[in-house]
């Protein structure tokens, strides 16, 4: 028996047929297949022929996820986030979907629910009914490119080294050297960090311990506590930080929401902001100016990184070899540092 008929064969012996079962039959790749049966422009009508060909030996019917929200003819992009209810996430969403919505194109919005596990089998799912994705992932880079098996990909929040990714990062260099220096300014020289070791960027501690070596501060090991990204963590931190190192005037933590549950920690041990403890986040959450005082923050556009990454995948649908956008970091000064 032939490949061509051992792939006939599974495909209706089994488990209905898939676009990659078509994408085998045809000898193409799968984004070429929905292309085809989405008559997209760009394809060769011999190729085109190929596949319906294919689909209609393999009885092949697109998914109830293909026929109900990916219109015919539209480029369409798969977004993965960590969590859509932690509250960066939002903008940077809203920023995708309406630099997407300029161009005409559509986007799929899933959730790994805070399980980075759970990448590689999201990745795969969508990358069967997208054009392109775009990504806030914590898997490593060769972990990714097996999932997405070459469908165009745009990582945010860090740096891809795979040479087909497109990037969108942070920063950070610039933005967490101008937290310590605002510190400093303000007369702090025992100061802490709330950090996130488990999160997709963690270079904010590096750069934090370069900075704090250049401003002449010593930093003890345990002046640094790791925990994990949620209020609860920063409340955690703060309250594990402030007992070991409790001559601390000022602590800088990993994200605004870490710093959110460092200020209700410090509140309840019944210490003043910026008096007795002096709070800096960063990414410029707008839940920070609901404190009293103010969270002082490094902000991050969140809404341009969205932009960004679109950007980003337009070039790499144009064929352009992956590239990087930075985004730029702002010191907000309100109260609480």
């Amino acid at each position: 028996m032939g490949d061509k008929q051992q792939d006939t064969a599974g495909a209706s012996a089994g488990k209905r047929a898939t676009l990659r079962d078509v994408a085998r039959l045809a000898g193409v790749s799968h984004q070429t297949v929905s292309r085809a049966i989405n008559d997209k422009g760009e394809i060769d009508p011999e190729t085109r022929r190929r596949v319906l060909d294919a689909a209609r030996q393999l009885h092949y019917r697109p998914s109830r996820f293909a026929r109900g929200l990916v219109r015919p003819g539209a480029t369409t992009v798969g977004l993965i986030v960590s969590d859509v209810v932690n509250p960066f996430f939002p903008e940077l969403i809203a920023g995708v979907l309406e630099a997407a919505e300029q161009r005409g194109w559509q986007v799929l919005v899933a959730s790994t629910q805070d399980d980075p596990g759970r990448e590689p089998q999201l990745l795969r799912s969508l990358a069967g009914q997208v054009d392109a994705l775009i990504g806030y992932l914590f898997q490593p880079d060769d972990v990714v490119a097996a999932a997405v098996e070459g469908v165009p990909l745009v990582v945010m929040s860090r740096r891809a080294r795979e040479a087909a990714f497109g990037s969108v990062d942070i920063d950070l260099e610039t933005g967490v050297r101008a937290a310590v220096r605002h510190l400093v300014a303000r007369g702090h020289q025992r100061i802490g960090m709330i950090d996130c070791p488990d999160a997709a960027d963690p270079a904010r501690k590096a750069i934090f311990l370069a900075e704090a070596e250049d401003q002449g501060l010593p930093v003890p090991p345990d002046a640094i506590i790791g925990v994990e990204q949620s209020m609860a963590g920063g409340e955690s931190g703060f309250e594990k930080l402030h007992a070991a190192r409790p001559e601390l005037t000022a602590m800088f933590a990993f994200n605004d929401l870490i710093a959110l549950g460092a200020y209700r920690a410090a509140r309840r041990a019944g210490l003043a902001i910026p008096d007795d403890v002096a709070l800096l986040g960063f990414d410029g959450l707008n839940l920070g100016e609901l404190l009293d005082p103010p969270l002082t923050t490094i902000a991050i556009d969140k809404r341009r990184m969205g932009e960004l990454a679109v950007a980003e995948v337009q070039r790499l649908l144009a064929g352009e070899p992956g590239g990087l956008a930075l985004v730029e970091t702002e010191l907000l000064i309100r109260g609480s540092a």
